[in-house]
């Protein structure tokens, strides 16, 4: 294995001589690898990065993105990421959304698609937030019988039975375009 050949969590160089780049994260003490590549030390604009051979789609901070919820926890939700600024990605990288400051009893559950923009990277985990109108459920099924759903409010009513349940809803909820993003 070559010697600028690296692993996610490899130390890169100390956040006093390089700032962190491309698929890099700083720890607070140090540049980090984010993905398996090559290290990349640019002396000139004092850049750690790493070159991936299939470059792994990690998404910078503003960026918003379009996920699958994963899993849901009390004041949290983590999303498997699919697609950055409408772009897909194969990539997989999960990020998380404090949910700790919204007042509702289901933000969005396991299995919606929901849609965040970026907040931070902070200690190799990528933070995002849903708080602004446009970001939320983008699409979701009945929890009871799988049936479709339409928006009531702030609310959907599943078509077939007739339940009622509580999300955080995009201002683009029911719209489809997003995926015309899978072409």
């Amino acid at each position: 294995m070559s010697e600028t050949a690296t692993f996610p969590g490899d130390k890169i160089a100390s956040i006093e001589e390089y700032e962190a780049g491309y698929n890099t994260f700083d720890d607070g003490d140090m540049v980090r690898a984010s993905t398996i590549g090559e290290k990349i030390l640019d002396k000139t604009t004092r850049i750690a990065r790493i070159n991936h051979p299939k470059m792994l789609s990690i998404p910078k901070v503003g960026d918003i993105v379009i996920g699958t919820v994963a899993a849901v926890m009390s004041s949290m939700i983590a999303v498997s990421i699919d697609y950055i600024n409408e772009k897909p990605t194969t990539s997989k990288v999960e990020c998380v959304c404090s949910t700790r400051n919204i007042r509702r009893k289901n933000i969005a559950l396991v299995n919606d698609i929901v849609t965040l923009k970026i907040l931070n990277h902070l200690n190799g985990t990528i933070h995002a937030t849903i708080d602004e109108p446009p970001l939320g459920v983008l699409f979701t099924k009945c929890r009871k019988c799988g049936g479709k759903v339409v928006p009531m409010r702030d609310a959907i009513k599943c078509t077939e039975c007739s339940w009622i349940d509580e999300r955080k809803l995009s201002t683009n909820f029911g719209n489809s375009n997003f995926f015309r993003l899978r072409e």
